[in-house]
């Protein structure tokens, strides 16, 4: 499949799932709905229509083709797709408050345009109708895709929880940073792979192989997704220069970078040790080549290399959960063609 196929495969997911998402968006008292609607990218910050930057839609993209892989149409997916994105969303719109970020897709975040409480109101709000959508879609796989979406939401959290706990940490494991990762990114992912499939009749082994696809695709995209939040071209990515480590986060490159031997570590773990001990204030004082050096350090140390190929390893553990499931042949190819968008995308 070329990339022109997947990126009709990612716009399938978008064209089937927006029309839902926006009427889920359309329960929401005022403001929140034009809130929600402002960070979905559908109006601008003057409340006029728009066509932003959505998003990737990996994930509905995902949920359409976990139900074809169970035999079942397309669209039988879409309240599983609906109800991922809006905990995905959910969680971004948090995620953006917590850790200060003043730019997604290329515009301002919510919090920045309209405060710190709509963005944790709009938040909670999309978490709520989440369940409802999933829910109301009927059928006997209906609770069971609801019980798996609560348990990737409290993972999601869980992971939250540890990565925000992991900035003023001087030293974080590798192994400690791929189960928040697992947990903040792996389990959404995994539970898009598996839902759709559990909402067309699936048993819980294929929905379960499934799943463990989504989870260790989860890991390479974070994986890459890390690479990104240092050395990512703001053009591509939306976010500004050395984004994570202006946010001191412990992601994959800085873990691996420490955990290595040699003179390159040491200067790095020397110079987290004194910024785990700065205040924010004193930390946003740093200039670009403060932030250059560090990652500088981490490259010669092999994070980067290692992530890479850490990303690598993930994609095929994940096409390794595949082989067994009964499913059509051009389905399988189409997640296996998802599976290499994921390790070679630029944003």
């Amino acid at each position: 499949m070329s990339q022109t196929a997947v990126n009709a495969l990612l716009e399938r997911g978008r064209t089937l799932t927006t029309p839902a998402l926006r009427a889920a968006v359309d329960r929401l008292a005022p403001p929140m709905n034009t809130v929600a609607a402002y960070h979905f990218g559908w109006i601008d910050a003057h409340g006029r229509e728009a066509e932003g930057d959505g998003g990737k839609a990996v994930r509905p993209a995902l949920a359409l083709l976990s139900a074809e892989a169970a035999g079942a149409a397309p669209d039988t997916g879409v309240p599983g797709a609906v109800a991922v994105e809006l905990v995905h969303n959910f969680s971004l719109l948090h995620d953006d408050l917590m850790d200060g970020d003043e730019q997604r897709r290329h515009r301002d975040t919510v919090w920045k345009v309209h405060g710190p409480a709509q963005a944790i109101l709009v938040g909670d709000a999309l978490f709520a109708i989440s369940h409802e959508v999933l829910l109301e879609a009927g059928g006997p796989g209906a609770a069971r895709a609801a019980r798996r979406l609560a348990v990737a939401s409290r993972k999601l959290i869980d992971g939250q929880a540890q990565d925000i706990s992991f900035e003023h940490r001087e030293f974080v494991s590798v192994e400690e940073c791929l189960e928040m990762e697992g947990n903040k990114t792996g389990a959404l992912l995994a539970c898009a792979a598996s839902i759709g499939a559990v909402l067309g009749g699936a048993d819980d082994a294929a929905a379960d192989a499934l799943e463990t696809y989504g989870h260790h695709l989860g890991l390479a995209f974070q994986a890459v997704d890390d690479l990104l939040g240092i050395w990512g071209d703001p053009a591509a990515t939306g976010k500004q220069t050395w984004s994570d480590l202006r946010q001191r986060k412990k992601s994959l490159p800085v873990a691996a970078a420490v955990a290595a031997s040699g003179g390159a570590a040491r200067r790095l773990t020397a110079l987290l040790t004194a910024d785990a001990k700065k205040s924010q204030e004193e930390f946003a004082d740093f200039d670009e080549a403060e932030f250059a050096a560090r990652a500088a350090l981490i490259e010669e140390a092999g994070g980067r290399q290692w992530t890479a190929d850490e990303a690598r390893r993930q994609h095929d553990t994940a096409l390794r959960a595949l082989d067994g499931l009964d499913m059509p042949a051009r389905v399988r190819e189409q997640l296996v063609e998802l599976a290499d968008f994921i390790v070679i995308r630029e944003k």
